[in-house]
């Protein structure tokens, strides 16, 4: 399907690798793959106590926090990172050892992981009022309504679609601008996953 609405409350409810908590799998590619073969998966997952990530190699890794106050993460060289809801984005190998310990309570978090040498990605947030353009460049494409009012997105086609919190649009193979429009003040995260070429 070249567009596809993803909502948690839908979402296909699996273990993590580790076995130490739950995930959402919102998308999977290609389709029916496990979590040792898969070209990229975009997941939400519910972090309810402290603990090691799952480890994933030759994995690419972006992390997002959409709720809680805070997931604090130990990298693998000594550093420290903090992550908010609608804030900053980690983005780390799937190699690295890292542990994640709450700032005070649950969260919940996006993930997006890709095969490296394969496929790349980016992901970023976006504070919306009012319209917006954004370029889409990719092979596959992202928008998630992560906070705040409703996100109507027309597509390069015409379509419309509307976003509320705790949806998203997959975009596959639909390149082009998309307009995008919030009566009150909204956060998404926006994606942008793109396939390598060979050599690269």
């Amino acid at each position: 399907m070249p567009c596809t609405l993803l909502d948690l409350a839908t979402a296909r409810v699996m273990p993590w690798k580790n076995g130490g908590g739950e995930t959402l799998e919102l998308a999977i590619a290609p389709a029916g793959a496990g979590l040792e073969d898969f070209a990229w998966r975009i997941s939400s997952a519910r972090v309810g106590a402290a603990g090691p990530f799952s480890t994933f190699a030759g994995v690419d890794r972006s992390l997002a926090l959409l709720s809680g106050a805070g997931l604090r993460l130990q990298r693998g060289d000594g550093g420290v990172e903090e992550l908010h809801a609608g804030g900053a984005v980690a983005a780390f190998a799937g190699e690295e050892a890292i542990t994640a310990e709450l700032v005070d309570g649950p969260v919940g978090d996006l993930n997006l992981m890709t095969r490296r040498g394969a496929w790349r990605h980016r992901l970023a947030p976006l504070r919306l009022h009012g319209r917006q353009d954004v370029e889409n460049d990719a092979e596959v494409m992202l928008l998630w309504c992560q906070a705040g009012a409703s996100i109507e997105c027309r597509l390069a086609n015409g379509e419309k679609r509307l976003l509320e919190i705790g949806q998203g649009l997959l975009l596959e193979s639909l390149p082009g601008p998309l307009a995008l429009h919030a009566q009150q003040p909204a956060l998404l995260y926006l994606a942008w996953l793109w396939r390598e070429t060979n050599g690269s």
